[in-house]
This record gives structure tokens, sequence and C-alpha cells, in this order.
């Protein structure tokens, strides 16, 4: 019995995006953190990470079964328990249901605006973006980045109460940051991709212009952080190290336009997540400091 609970586990838990579900954990914190809430107790910090995993987890699971047929087709994704026929759809659909519900029962129970956010951030990112636009067209991405900036502003609101600009700034630098991560990503699998019948910018509108996306994008994002460091009020020190990290975000982003190669836009894709980790993690020790 114990070895089979062992192996379920090790089933269910590919189905989460562990990486991917820890890094918008952390945007969520540090946008709790940015609100320096004069109320931080275990149960609200409890409350504020248990109902992101919750509703992210579950996102993510619903996912990866609407989207077990393409990555049946991807030799990056055929190994994954569902496409590989290891676990099977139903059993996922109830973890996703648990989930999901699970984790937007306990964010209304938080705070309804906060339960509101959270479950837009899901919906967008399931019905919206996997199951309507990310087959059709590669402008999916766009809704993909918003969703993905629901955290960062749940985590705001949950601590102010309300959505304000700073909110909706930090939104933003997620949604700018998101075609680094994808973009280098769809192009470094631009083969999978093409066997999938998923559209993506380089497929669509070719490298160069890719590229230029990529390095606009980086370059907003950095500013939206930024700015949004600088209006929080954060320390000199802060700053001026979130400054170094977006200027190595942007050089890596330069020079994927100036001199393309697959080590640089691999390069880019690893950097933009240490990009986003780090400036994540300073804004909460610069807010909690």
């Amino acid at each position: 019995m114990h070895e089979k609970i062992i192996k379920k586990l090790k089933l269910y838990l590919p189905l989460t995006k562990s990486l991917q579900t820890g890094l918008l954990l952390v945007t969520g914190f540090a946008g709790f953190s940015s609100a320096r809430c004069p109320v931080m107790t275990p149960a609200i910090l409890i409350g504020l990470l248990g109902s992101m995993y919750l509703s992210v987890a579950g996102s993510t699971v619903l996912n990866m079964i609407w989207d077990r047929d393409i990555d049946a087709r991807m030799r990056r994704t055929a190994f994954r328990p569902l496409a590989s026929g290891e676990l099977k759809s139903g059993e996922a659909i109830i973890l996703a249901l648990v989930l999901s519900f699970a984790g937007i029962l306990w964010a209304f129970i938080l705070s309804p605006l906060y339960g509101i956010i959270i479950f837009a951030g899901l919906f967008i990112d399931v019905v919206i973006y996997t199951m309507w636009l990310k087959r059709r067209t590669a402008w999916s991405i766009i809704w993909g980045g918003i969703s993905g900036g629901m955290p960062i502003l749940a985590g705001r609101v949950l601590g102010l109460g309300y959505i304000d600009g700073i909110g909706l700034l930090l939104t933003m630098a997620i949604l700018l940051w998101i075609p680094t991560h994808i973009m280098t990503f769809s192009m470094r699998y631009r083969d999978d991709y093409a066997k999938a019948g998923v559209p993506t910018f380089p497929s669509a509108y070719g490298d160069h212009r890719t590229r230029l996306i990529i390095a606009i994008s980086s370059v907003g994002s950095a500013a939206a952080i930024l700015i949004g460091s600088i209006a929080l009020g954060l320390a000199q020190g802060v700053i001026g190290l979130l400054m170094a990290l977006s200027l190595g975000l942007l050089g890596l982003a330069v020079l994927s336009v100036a001199r393309p190669s697959e080590k640089v836009n691999f390069g880019l894709f690893k950097f933009a997540s240490i990009y986003m980790l780090g400036a994540m993690i300073m804004m909460m020790v610069g807010a909690l400091g």
C-alpha cells in the first residue's frame, strides 16, 4: 500500500510543474510583501501560499489534461504521465478539480477580492489561453502572460485590500517578461511545436522579429520592475542590484538580436528565470527590511 501511494505521488507531482508553480508562488509572496501589510500572521502567510499553490497547481494539471495529445507528439513532453499513458485522465481530472476548488475557496475565505483575482488567473490560464487560443494563434501568450501576472497582483491585493497602480505595474512587468521566457523556449524547441501543430512567434513571424519582440519586452519588463521598486521606496542598494540584474537581461536580449545563436538564445532563456526570481527576492527583502 505504501509503495502504491509513493508511486501515485510520483505520477501526480510532475503534473503540477513544481518549478513553474514555485516561481509563481515567489511572485505572489513578493506582491504581498510589497504591500508592507501590518498584519502578517502565520495564518495569513499559510493562507496566501496555500491557496495560491492549490489554485496554480490545479490550473496546471487542467492544462496538462487538455494538452495531453500534443504533449504525446513532442519529444520534450512525451514522457509526461498523461502523455505516456502512465496516468489516466480521469484520475488527473479529480486531482485538478480538488486542487482548484480548494485553492479558490480558501482564497475567497481570505478575501473576496483576492479570491476573484485568483479565480481570474485560473480561468484565463485554462479556458482562454489553453483551451481557446493556444492552438489557434501565437498571440495566445499575451493571455498566458496576464494569467502569469495574477499571483503578484493577488498577493499585493491581499496585503492592501484593494488594487492600486503599483500592483498593476508589477503585473505588467510579469506580462512583459513572459515573451522573453516563452519565445526563447519556442525557438529552441521549434520542431516539437511544429510537430504538435502549436503556432509560435518564430513559426509565424520568423526568428528576427521574434528576437526584436523579446528585446523590447525585456526593456519593458525591467523598466516596470525598476519603476515599481522606486515607487515602493526600496533602498538604493536594492534598486542598484535590480538595475544590475536588468542590465544583464537587456544585454543578453540585445546580443540575441545583434549576434543570434542557439547558445545566446538558451542563455537568455535561462537568465530570464534567474532574473525574475532574483528581482522578486530583492523586492521581498527590500520591502520587509
